[in-house]
Protein backbone atom coordinates (compact mmCIF):
# COMPACT_ATOMS: atom_id res chain seq x y z
CA UNK A 1 0.00 0.00 0.00
CA UNK A 2 1.66 3.55 -1.23
CA UNK A 3 2.09 6.21 1.42
CA UNK A 4 -0.66 9.02 1.09
CA UNK A 5 0.78 12.15 -0.75
CA UNK A 6 -1.28 15.19 1.04
CA UNK A 7 1.64 17.79 1.55
CA UNK A 8 4.61 16.65 -0.98
CA UNK A 9 1.98 16.73 -4.02
CA UNK A 10 0.18 20.32 -3.66
CA UNK A 11 2.56 21.71 -6.54
CA UNK A 12 2.42 18.41 -8.55
CA UNK A 13 0.95 19.33 -11.91
CA UNK A 14 0.16 22.81 -11.84
CA UNK A 15 1.28 25.46 -14.15
CA UNK A 16 3.19 28.22 -12.63
CA UNK A 17 4.00 31.39 -14.72
CA UNK A 18 7.59 33.04 -13.14
CA UNK A 19 7.18 36.48 -14.25
CA UNK A 20 11.33 37.43 -14.27
CA UNK A 21 12.29 33.71 -14.25
CA UNK A 22 15.46 33.65 -16.25
CA UNK A 23 17.43 35.04 -13.16
CA UNK A 24 17.93 34.88 -9.14
CA UNK A 25 15.18 34.35 -7.30
CA UNK A 26 12.64 34.06 -10.19
CA UNK A 27 15.10 30.94 -11.83
CA UNK A 28 15.27 29.78 -8.38
CA UNK A 29 11.32 29.38 -8.32
CA UNK A 30 11.32 27.66 -11.64
CA UNK A 31 14.10 24.96 -10.66
CA UNK A 32 11.90 24.22 -7.51
CA UNK A 33 8.57 24.06 -9.03
CA UNK A 34 10.15 21.73 -11.87
CA UNK A 35 11.83 19.82 -8.93
CA UNK A 36 8.29 19.30 -7.15
CA UNK A 37 6.47 18.43 -10.06
CA UNK A 38 4.88 21.52 -12.17
CA UNK A 39 5.00 22.79 -15.64
CA UNK A 40 6.45 26.30 -15.58
CA UNK A 41 6.26 28.52 -18.08
CA UNK A 42 9.39 31.81 -17.86
CA UNK A 43 9.02 35.61 -19.27
CA UNK A 44 11.10 38.10 -19.75
CA UNK A 45 12.20 41.19 -21.92
CA UNK A 46 14.85 39.19 -23.24
CA UNK A 47 14.16 36.60 -25.70
CA UNK A 48 18.00 35.07 -25.89
CA UNK A 49 18.02 34.83 -22.28
CA UNK A 50 14.60 33.06 -21.75
CA UNK A 51 15.91 30.64 -24.69
CA UNK A 52 19.17 30.11 -22.73
CA UNK A 53 17.40 29.65 -19.60
CA UNK A 54 14.50 27.05 -20.96
CA UNK A 55 17.94 25.25 -22.10
CA UNK A 56 19.23 25.66 -19.48
CA UNK A 57 16.41 24.33 -17.09
CA UNK A 58 16.03 21.46 -19.70
CA UNK A 59 19.68 20.08 -19.00
CA UNK A 60 19.35 20.31 -15.06
CA UNK A 61 16.04 18.42 -15.65
CA UNK A 62 16.07 16.31 -18.51
CA UNK A 63 12.96 14.02 -17.54
CA UNK A 64 10.85 17.49 -17.72
CA UNK A 65 11.96 18.73 -20.74
CA UNK A 66 8.62 19.18 -22.11
CA UNK A 67 7.13 20.73 -18.61
CA UNK A 68 9.06 24.36 -19.47
CA UNK A 69 8.69 26.76 -22.13
CA UNK A 70 9.50 30.69 -22.21
CA UNK A 71 7.90 33.69 -24.03
CA UNK A 72 9.08 37.25 -24.15
CA UNK A 73 7.02 39.98 -21.98
CA UNK A 74 8.32 43.51 -21.67
CA UNK A 75 6.85 44.97 -18.36
CA UNK A 76 9.18 48.11 -18.57
CA UNK A 77 7.52 49.83 -21.62
CA UNK A 78 4.75 52.04 -22.36
CA UNK A 79 3.11 48.87 -24.16
CA UNK A 80 2.81 47.36 -21.10
CA UNK A 81 -1.13 46.48 -20.88
CA UNK A 82 -0.76 44.91 -24.12
CA UNK A 83 2.70 42.91 -23.57
CA UNK A 84 0.90 41.79 -20.48
CA UNK A 85 -2.35 40.85 -22.28
CA UNK A 86 -0.05 38.72 -25.12
CA UNK A 87 1.68 36.82 -22.66
CA UNK A 88 -1.46 35.50 -20.66
CA UNK A 89 -2.80 34.32 -23.98
CA UNK A 90 0.06 32.67 -25.29
CA UNK A 91 0.28 30.61 -21.70
CA UNK A 92 -3.19 29.97 -21.53
CA UNK A 93 -5.13 28.69 -18.10
CA UNK A 94 -2.28 28.64 -15.11
CA UNK A 95 -2.46 27.72 -11.40
CA UNK A 96 -0.30 29.79 -9.96
CA UNK A 97 1.76 33.41 -11.15
CA UNK A 98 4.96 34.44 -9.72
CA UNK A 99 5.97 38.06 -10.17
CA UNK A 100 10.16 38.50 -9.50
CA UNK A 101 10.35 40.58 -12.62
CA UNK A 102 12.89 43.69 -11.57
CA UNK A 103 14.62 46.17 -13.61
CA UNK A 104 18.22 48.06 -12.90
CA UNK A 105 18.24 50.76 -10.11
CA UNK A 106 19.59 53.57 -11.57
CA UNK A 107 21.22 56.83 -10.03
CA UNK A 108 18.50 59.58 -10.84
CA UNK A 109 15.80 58.68 -8.29
CA UNK A 110 17.05 60.98 -5.43
CA UNK A 111 14.38 63.73 -4.55
CA UNK A 112 17.04 66.36 -6.36
CA UNK A 113 17.11 64.42 -9.74
CA UNK A 114 13.61 62.67 -10.24
CA UNK A 115 11.09 63.99 -12.85
CA UNK A 116 8.04 62.87 -13.76
CA UNK A 117 9.62 60.74 -16.71
CA UNK A 118 11.85 59.27 -14.23
CA UNK A 119 9.55 58.37 -12.18
CA UNK A 120 7.30 56.67 -14.89
CA UNK A 121 10.80 54.96 -15.39
CA UNK A 122 11.29 53.73 -11.46
CA UNK A 123 7.33 52.50 -11.07
CA UNK A 124 6.26 50.82 -14.66
CA UNK A 125 8.01 47.16 -13.14
CA UNK A 126 7.73 47.96 -9.43
CA UNK A 127 3.82 48.89 -9.24
CA UNK A 128 2.11 49.28 -12.71
CA UNK A 129 2.64 46.46 -14.05
CA UNK A 130 1.63 44.61 -11.13
CA UNK A 131 -1.42 46.17 -11.10
CA UNK A 132 -1.66 45.51 -14.78
CA UNK A 133 -1.40 42.06 -14.08
CA UNK A 134 -3.64 41.54 -11.75
CA UNK A 135 -6.49 42.98 -13.64
CA UNK A 136 -6.13 40.28 -16.69
CA UNK A 137 -4.91 37.98 -14.24
CA UNK A 138 -8.23 36.60 -13.02
CA UNK A 139 -9.51 35.54 -16.87
CA UNK A 140 -6.46 33.08 -16.70
CA UNK A 141 -6.39 31.62 -13.46
CA UNK A 142 -8.09 28.06 -12.35
CA UNK A 143 -10.83 29.76 -10.14
CA UNK A 144 -10.68 29.33 -6.35
CA UNK A 145 -8.07 29.24 -3.64
CA UNK A 146 -6.23 26.85 -4.91
CA UNK A 147 -4.93 29.73 -7.88
CA UNK A 148 -2.19 32.80 -6.77
CA UNK A 149 -0.46 35.33 -7.64
CA UNK A 150 3.28 36.16 -5.64
CA UNK A 151 4.27 39.64 -5.96
CA UNK A 152 7.87 40.54 -4.69
CA UNK A 153 9.00 43.89 -3.20
CA UNK A 154 12.80 44.35 -1.15
CA UNK A 155 13.33 45.34 2.82
CA UNK A 156 13.91 48.64 1.45
CA UNK A 157 10.28 49.41 2.34
CA UNK A 158 11.40 48.31 6.27
CA UNK A 159 14.53 50.23 6.27
CA UNK A 160 14.17 53.32 3.42
CA UNK A 161 18.04 54.22 2.36
CA UNK A 162 18.96 57.82 1.52
CA UNK A 163 18.31 59.18 -1.59
CA UNK A 164 15.74 55.80 -2.51
CA UNK A 165 12.24 58.03 -2.09
CA UNK A 166 10.59 57.25 -5.26
CA UNK A 167 12.18 53.57 -5.28
CA UNK A 168 10.55 52.89 -1.22
CA UNK A 169 7.60 54.70 -2.62
CA UNK A 170 6.87 51.89 -5.45
CA UNK A 171 8.27 49.01 -3.29
CA UNK A 172 6.05 50.02 -0.28
CA UNK A 173 2.88 50.54 -2.27
CA UNK A 174 3.31 46.43 -3.29
CA UNK A 175 2.39 46.24 0.46
CA UNK A 176 -0.63 48.06 0.31
CA UNK A 177 -1.94 46.69 -2.79
CA UNK A 178 -1.35 42.92 -1.81
CA UNK A 179 -3.77 43.84 0.81
CA UNK A 180 -6.64 45.17 -1.38
CA UNK A 181 -6.20 42.91 -4.03
CA UNK A 182 -7.18 39.83 -1.77
CA UNK A 183 -10.43 41.48 -1.65
CA UNK A 184 -10.65 42.54 -5.53
CA UNK A 185 -9.31 38.98 -6.33
CA UNK A 186 -10.80 37.30 -4.05
CA UNK A 187 -11.25 33.46 -3.51
CA UNK A 188 -7.64 34.00 -5.72
CA UNK A 189 -5.21 34.40 -3.16
CA UNK A 190 -2.48 37.26 -3.77
CA UNK A 191 0.11 37.92 -1.35
CA UNK A 192 3.74 39.77 -1.03
CA UNK A 193 7.26 38.05 -0.07
CA UNK A 194 9.82 41.31 0.86
CA UNK A 195 13.59 39.44 0.13
CA UNK A 196 16.43 40.98 2.21
CA UNK A 197 19.97 40.92 0.55
CA UNK A 198 20.03 38.05 -1.38
CA UNK A 199 23.36 36.48 -3.29
CA UNK A 200 22.14 36.37 -6.95
CA UNK A 201 23.88 37.14 -10.35
CA UNK A 202 22.78 40.48 -10.74
CA UNK A 203 26.16 41.35 -8.25
CA UNK A 204 29.53 41.35 -10.11
CA UNK A 205 31.71 39.43 -9.14
CA UNK A 206 33.86 42.82 -7.94
CA UNK A 207 30.80 43.78 -5.52
CA UNK A 208 30.37 40.03 -4.51
CA UNK A 209 32.78 39.24 -2.41
CA UNK A 210 32.90 42.24 0.02
CA UNK A 211 29.03 42.00 0.06
CA UNK A 212 29.35 38.71 1.27
CA UNK A 213 31.93 39.77 3.47
CA UNK A 214 30.09 42.62 5.15
CA UNK A 215 26.68 40.69 5.55
CA UNK A 216 28.19 38.32 8.02
CA UNK A 217 27.90 41.06 10.48
CA UNK A 218 24.74 43.22 9.43
CA UNK A 219 22.68 39.56 9.54
CA UNK A 220 21.38 37.63 12.68
CA UNK A 221 22.24 34.34 10.52
CA UNK A 222 25.87 35.65 9.99
CA UNK A 223 25.29 35.75 6.10
CA UNK A 224 23.72 36.78 2.77
CA UNK A 225 20.65 34.92 2.12
CA UNK A 226 20.79 32.19 -0.44
CA UNK A 227 18.05 31.91 -3.17
CA UNK A 228 17.60 28.20 -2.28
CA UNK A 229 15.95 29.60 1.14
CA UNK A 230 13.95 32.64 -0.16
CA UNK A 231 12.45 30.57 -2.74
CA UNK A 232 11.07 28.21 0.12
CA UNK A 233 8.77 31.59 0.83
CA UNK A 234 7.27 31.38 -2.79
CA UNK A 235 6.25 27.86 -2.22
CA UNK A 236 4.94 28.14 0.72
CA UNK A 237 2.59 31.20 -0.91
CA UNK A 238 2.12 29.02 -3.78
CA UNK A 239 0.68 25.94 -1.21
CA UNK A 240 -0.80 27.55 1.93
CA UNK A 241 -4.18 27.75 0.80
CA UNK A 242 -5.71 29.89 3.64
CA UNK A 243 -2.97 32.48 2.95
CA UNK A 244 -3.95 35.81 1.03
CA UNK A 245 -3.41 39.36 1.43
CA UNK A 246 0.07 38.40 3.47
CA UNK A 247 3.28 40.31 3.65
CA UNK A 248 6.22 37.28 4.06
CA UNK A 249 9.56 38.80 4.90
CA UNK A 250 12.78 36.28 4.53
CA UNK A 251 15.96 38.65 5.28
CA UNK A 252 18.16 37.06 7.53
CA UNK A 253 17.42 39.30 10.49
CA UNK A 254 19.05 42.08 9.41
CA UNK A 255 16.16 44.45 9.91
CA UNK A 256 17.25 43.61 14.08
CA UNK A 257 20.67 44.93 13.94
Amino acid sequence: MADQQKYAQRLNKARILVLGGTSGIGFGVAEASLELGAEVIISSSNESRIKDTVARLQKLYPSKKDSVVGYVCDLGSEGVEENIVQLLDQVGIVDHIVYTAADKLRNTFGLGNITLDTLKKAGMVRLFAPILLAKHAPKHLTPGPSSSITLTSGSVIDRPLPGWSPVVGFSGGLSALTRNLALDLKPIRINLIVPGAVDTERWDEGQRKALLASFTTRMTTGQMGQVEDVVEAYLYAMKDRNLSGSVISTNGGQLLL
